[in-house]
């Protein structure tokens, strides 16, 4: 059996089309009743097309008592033979393949998602070990030195003493003893921000060290790392999705029976094979098996036009039932890069304008995401480039302290100005505490040892964000906000897209349990996001959609819709278009079972002879395809147009 398995899948896709353009040649040769061989072309059709029909019907009886579509059109194949009806059996079997490869085309290859995953898994650590050492003098006894070791990442044990030095990424979950350092957190959180990093602070494995070395202790690692967690969740979440079965398939239990008890009462009353023979034919569900795959795939080249990238077949069939629709905020609804969004200054003699060049510049030098951001904002606002600081001195954990244009700046947070002696007064406090309820990062600002202001920098909304979300609502869809970033940051952003529903500081096994609750309770969930802490939950959900242009790759890979170009405001259009995509289907299948009765009844009367009743089939089929075809050009203007 698992021989006869291996013959079937030999070729793939390559090997389906070629024997189905040599099927279709030798059918209509056998029409024109051209044949340069003793026997009917419509042989050739058979044997590529209707033999693999027959080996998988019998494989799924004999190995599971599957009994499938392609149960009924072996029996059909078979007597249509017996009977000499060689051009009957050549077209259901040609028409059952195409609806075969039809559906194949639809589905996603294997993915590499939780490959790519294991690849972030950092490879080697930097490991403290101490020695003693003896000294020339035996007074001095011996001292105590350390040596640096690099070994494998999985030989890291917990209370391991181990150095991060700047650009590496974090081997295990721990502690750090000593450094100061900035984290970008993205792979585990998707906070837009990096955050700076201190002694008494966890940092977790998989993240980013962006400058300043630091030593700490190995808290958890091996399978208990924060990566490998990922790793297990987007395995869990993926398993545990089920894939929609084919409505031809569902049903062919019950489709078979009818036909043969319909067949043979019609063969006993009437004595003639040929009648029985004519409704194994038009029984054969050809429209029906390809009432779902021309519809999908005519409404995944429309997707396609309007930059998305359909990965699973039966995506745009999920996504017409999805109740809810959550969002990452950060790349998703926002640019994912901080920004300046307000200057202010606190001292006579020194505009806001003025701050800013003298922060620019003293940022000059900066490898920190937020001194850079300073610098990039100044240049795009300015339309000119800041001077360099006669002096700088990066400060890790703290901020800069430089010199631009004769004056000493210090540039950083409350302890930075502690450290230096520096007093926040109040009426600083108060308006930067504005900023930071509405989820901005505050970057103060010291001019000659006076408090000068500050400069606020935040995620900034997509232009299109908030007529997205209510397109989105307007198709019956409630819009949720599941983000890593802090509360305040997101309930400012829901609150500006009209968001009712709100989970902040949510961890991917967090992102994870919401969905599965709300799926438990009936309401499908579709997830929209970009990051690799995004991954679990875009496999976790009914729906995931993925951020193509800025998303990582294994968030594309996890998700089953990818948004090529980042343009969120094709959503409603998608959501628009499964929905329309499913009136279609069920338009065909109607069509399709409305045709079937109708044959019958006339191959019960013996008004249809086998190959007329195939070609009956043949056109049925034909009007499935161009009523399919329509969704190529279906546009989100008729949805509207609907609505009024």
């Amino acid at each position: 059996m698992k021989k006869l398995e291996e013959l079937l899948e030999w070729g793939g896709t390559k090997r389906d089309i070629a024997f189905l353009v040599i099927s279709g040649a030798a059918l209509l040769a056998s029409i024109a009743g051209l044949s340069p061989f003793p026997f009917d072309m419509a042989w050739i059709a058979i044997i590529l097309c209707g033999i693999p029909i027959i080996l998988e019907a019998v494989i799924g009886l004999v190995t599971a008592f599957d009994i499938k579509a392609d149960v009924l059109v072996s029996i059909a194949l078979i007597a249509s033979v017996i009977i000499g009806e060689d051009f009957a059996a050549g077209e259901v079997a040609f028409i059952m393949q195409l609806g075969g490869l039809l559906e194949e085309l639809t589905v996603a290859k294997a993915r590499a998602g939780i490959e790519k995953l294991v690849h972030l898994t950092p490879r080697t650590a930097r490991r403290i070990t101490k020695s003693s050492i003896s000294t020339a003098s035996p007074a001095s006894g011996t001292s105590v030195s350390t040596k640096e070791e690099i070994i494998p990442a999985e030989e890291v044990q917990v209370g391991d003493r181990l150095r991060v030095h700047p650009g590496e990424t974090i081997p295990v979950d721990g502690v750090i003893l000593t450094g100061e350092t900035s984290v970008n957190q993205a792979v585990m959180t998707g906070e837009s921000l990096p955050v700076d990093k201190g002694p008494g602070d966890e940092v977790s494995s998989g993240t980013f060290n962006q400058f300043g070395a630091f030593e700490m202790e190995a808290v958890k690692v091996g399978e208990d790392s924060s990566i490998q967690r990922m790793i297990r969740l987007v395995q869990s979440a993926d398993a545990g999705k089920a894939k929609i079965v084919g409505i031809a398939d569902r049903w062919a239990t019950w489709i078979v029976l009818i036909a043969l008890s319909a067949a043979a009462l019609t063969w006993l009353v009437t004595g003639e094979i040929i009648r029985a023979v004519t409704i194994l034919v038009v029984f054969c569900p050809c429209a029906l098996v390809l009432a779902t795959p021309t519809a999908i795939m005519a409404a995944i080249g429309n997707a396609t036009k309007h930059g998305f990238l359909v990965r699973e077949g039966d995506a745009l069939e999920r996504l017409a039932t999805v109740s809810d629709i959550t969002f990452d905020k950060t790349g998703t609804l926002t640019y994912g890069t901080p920004r300046v969004t307000a200057v202010k200054s606190f001292l006579p003699g020194i505009s806001e304008a003025q701050l800013y060049r003298y922060t620019a510049c003293s940022e000059q030098n900066s490898e920190h995401p937020l001194g850079k951001a300073i610098v990039q904002c100044y240049k795009k606002e300015n339309g000119e480039t800041p001077g360099s600081p006669e002096e700088f001195h990066m400060l890790p954990g703290r901020g800069v302290q430089a010199v631009a244009e004769g004056h000493a700046i210090l540039a950083g947070n409350p302890e930075l100005f502690r450290e230096h002696g520096v007093l926040l007064p109040d009426s600083v406090k108060t308006a930067a505490a504005s900023c930071l309820q509405d989820g901005c990062t505050v970057i103060y600002i010291a001019v000659d040892q006076q408090p000068a202001g500050f400069i606020a920098l935040s995620d900034t909304l997509r232009e299109d964000a908030a007529s997205t979300i209510d397109e989105v609502i307007r198709t019956g869809v409630t819009p949720v906000l599941l983000t890593g970033d802090h509360e305040n940051a997101a309930r400012h952003i829901a609150e500006q897209l009209h968001i009712s529903q709100v989970h902040a500081d949510c961890l991917p096994e967090d992102k994870l349990k919401w969905i599965d609750e709300d799926q438990k309770n009936n309401r499908q969930v579709c997830m929209i996001g970009d990051g690799i802490n995004d991954a679990p939950a875009l496999r976790k959900a009914f729906v995931g959609i993925a951020m193509g242009g800025i998303g990582s790759d294994i968030a594309v890979d996890a998700a089953d819709i990818a948004l090529v170009n980042d343009d969120i405001r094709e959503l409603p259009h998608l959501l628009r278009l499964a929905k329309r995509m499913m009136t279609t289907i069920r338009i065909n299948l109607t069509f399709s079972m409305t045709l079937n009765f109708v044959a019958i009844i006339l191959a019960i009367t013996g008004i249809l002879n086998p190959v007329v009743g195939a070609l009956v089939h043949n056109a049925g089929s034909v009007l499935v395809i161009v009523n399919s075809a329509f969704l190529l050009t279906w546009k989100q203007r008729h949805a509207k147009m609907a609505e009024h």
